[in-house]
């Protein structure tokens, strides 16, 4: 088996088909594995083989697309970079990995210290005059066209993808070839995809979400992708209009940039559908009674390849992430790891192919959250008496209240009800009588005036009085990594001596 089999595929069955859009360019399933092969005929002239880490540390560009494929063909390992780390980050990460080769625009490659960098022997230059390095445009027009896909163990690495590193040093999740595989015949499967879908791409590539829940999805039912650097509102509205995008995928915070939106840009869109955070309730419910659809839901980590539980083709329920997919086994467990009683809380974990191999060169963190097959995610949750799933949070941004434990979504829910409010995060911060308080920074909507005891009054009318916000905190937007999540970790080691009121 080889991940790339999908694109081989959709040469040899639609060759004229167009299997990617970006900006004024297109490209053919045939020209795409054509491009592909030269890169993998390129990087065999370099002296790459199978095994040998090959770094992409690119924007979302079909340079990123090409080069994905051409590793995977020759048994490589991608490493996805974070195109907004800096110099220090970015040689963190190719020295844990060791790889031989980066592939990266001029302008980032600012950010690749050589001399920090012991085992690197190739920098790739896309975008840009390559002032260091080899322009990856004239190594792939040296090189065959021809070729195709070298057959891979289903435990053979294929990516390794590496976490966020909020709680210490980035880890690179290894995904094998049988991981990214598995999964996206599911997605397939859950979605619902067809060959004469368009699939909009703007999450970020370098990350999980996008590049197998959308892109190797996508290539896999041999759609059209729709490839766009960033999400930015008219860009996307303008796009979906033009392109006629058929399905549409997004975290919580685009939907709630969208929900202003008039339903004639999104006439064409049959499909929508929401992971990387929870979904509030709220928000889904507005969204389906104003636009007629429903936002299916999906609940994975990096380290699950990524979906694990799907809301769902059968039965949609508001706040589920539904049930795990085929072959996929999900339970709920107590501290000692004995899975509890539907309704109850306790710790998601997960067994099955879609769980990784395991952290690149770390057997300690490895064994640390997978136990005898069971991947342990972090995530509070419950499984209600129909089997379905539901978020509750995560374990290290649970807030302990002299003990009373508040689970930060849960507030988050309330909140969002409040009409005035547009978009909110809620997290823990030291107080020295009760150990933590619950603060909640908020972002109004266009307009609105509310204030911090309005707010407290709202909570308090609907959820016990100590998991109400003792702080109110209005700001201009929340800080969010490169799908969208909000950073609470980042808020919530801000210390701000003192909050005001505002009107907005």
């Amino acid at each position: 088996m080889n991940i790339t089999h999908h694109v081989e595929r959709g040469h040899l069955l639609f060759p004229d088909k167009i299997a990617l859009i970006f900006e004024d360019k297109s490209l053919t399933y045939k020209q795409l594995n054509l491009l592909a092969n030269r890169v993998a005929n390129g990087l065999r002239g370099l002296g790459v083989k199978k095994g040998d880490r090959v770094a992409l540390f690119l924007p979302n560009i079909p340079e990123f697309i090409i080069s994905y494929l051409g590793i995977l063909k020759i048994g490589a390992i991608v490493v996805s970079v974070n195109v907004m780390l800096k110099s220090a980050e970015v040689s963190y990460i190719l020295n844990d990995c060791a790889a031989k080769v980066v592939i990266t625009t001029e302008t980032q490659s600012k950010q690749v210290l050589e001399a920090d960098l012991p085992e690197l022997q190739h920098i790739l230059i896309v975008e840009g005059t390559a002032s260091k390095g080899i322009s990856l445009t004239q190594l792939i027009e040296n090189a065959s066209g021809e070729g195709c896909a070298v057959e891979m163990d289903r435990h053979a690495p294929a990516c390794i993808v590496y976490t966020s590193g909020t709680t210490g040093f980035p880890k690179g999740a290894t995904l094998s070839h049988g991981n990214v595989i598995s999964n996206m015949y599911s997605h397939n499967r859950c979605c619902g995809m067809r060959p004469d879908d368009r699939l909009l791409l703007y999450l970020p590539l370098f990350h999980c979400f996008g590049q197998n829940a959308i892109l190797n999805a996508g290539f896999n039912v041999c759609a059209t992708i729709i490839l766009q650097r960033r999400f930015k509102l008219e860009q996307v509205l303008d796009t979906i209009a033009t392109e006629k995008v058929t399905m549409f995928f997004g975290v919580p915070t685009i939907y709630l940039n969208l929900l202003n939106t008039s339903f004639s840009h999104l006439q064409s869109i049959r499909y929508y559908f929401s992971a990387a955070a929870p979904m509030p309730v709220e928000v889904a419910k507005i969204w389906q009674e104003k636009y007629g659809l429903v936002i299916h839901e999906g609940y994975g980590l990096t380290e699950t390849s990524s979906c694990s539980c799907y809301n769902h083709e059968l039965k949609y329920k508001f706040g589920s992430i539904g049930m795990p997919i085929e072959n996929v086994e999900m339970k709920i467990v107590d501290g000692d790891g004995h899975q509890v009683k539907p309704g109850e809380l306790g710790e998601i974990v997960i067994k099955g192919p879609n769980v990784m191999l395991g952290y690149w060169n770390r057997p300690f963190e490895t064994a640390q959250v997978i136990k005898n097959g069971w991947f342990h995610t972090g995530d509070i949750g419950r499984m209600d008496s129909d089997g379905f799933f539901y978020i509750v949070d995560r374990l290290k941004d649970m807030v302990n209240i002299s003990g009373f434990k508040v689970y930060p979504t849960e507030v988050e829910n309330v909140i969002y009800q409040h009409p005035a409010v547009a978009e909110c995060a809620v997290y823990g911060v030291p107080d020295a009588l009760k150990g933590e308080i619950v603060k909640a920074n908020i972002v109004l909507k266009p307009g609105n005036a509310v204030t911090e005891e309005q707010i407290i009054e709202f909570c308090s009318r609907r959820i016990a009085i100590y998991k109400v916000p003792h702080v109110i905190q209005f700001v201009d937007s929340l800080p969010k990594n490169p799908t969208g999540k909000v950073l609470k970790r980042f808020l919530s080691q801000k210390s701000i001596p003192q909050y005001a009121t505002v009107t907005v």
